[in-house]
């Protein structure tokens, strides 16, 4: 534990230390948001939170977090009807922010469901 304050108490963390990520950009509750979601689809166990936040680690390390809040609120007005939604579904500018958020998203599978 060099390096370390005496007395203090290393918690381990494998998924985080597997991915190395700083989550200094992301607020806890979107970090929080983002983990809790992600077992609500995978199952609420200790295998499906490690997983869950190797996910968020890996997503963190590939798109900064203002990247992420446009892509997760284009995400979000996607779900608008009529031809009002048109404009969520179909700019290029949706398209591109959804698109890094998805192969970020994908990444994470390949190495923390995998």
């Amino acid at each position: 534990m060099s390096g370390e304050a005496a007395g203090a108490t290393r918690i381990p963390t494998e998924p985080a230390e597997r991915t190395s990520v700083t989550r200094g950009d992301y607020p806890t509750a979107a970090i929080a948001d983002y983990v809790f979601a992600c077992m609500a689809t995978n199952g609420e166990t200790q295998s499906a939170l490690d997983q869950c936040s190797c996910s968020f680690d890996v997503v963190a390390s590939i798109i900064p977090y203002d990247r992420y809040v446009e892509a997760s609120t284009w995400l979000s007005m996607r779900q608008v009807t009529g031809e009002k939604g048109a404009l969520f579904k179909e700019s290029a500018e949706s398209k591109a922010a959804i698109g890094d958020l998805r192969r970020a998203q994908a990444e994470a599978e390949i190495r923390c469901f995998e």
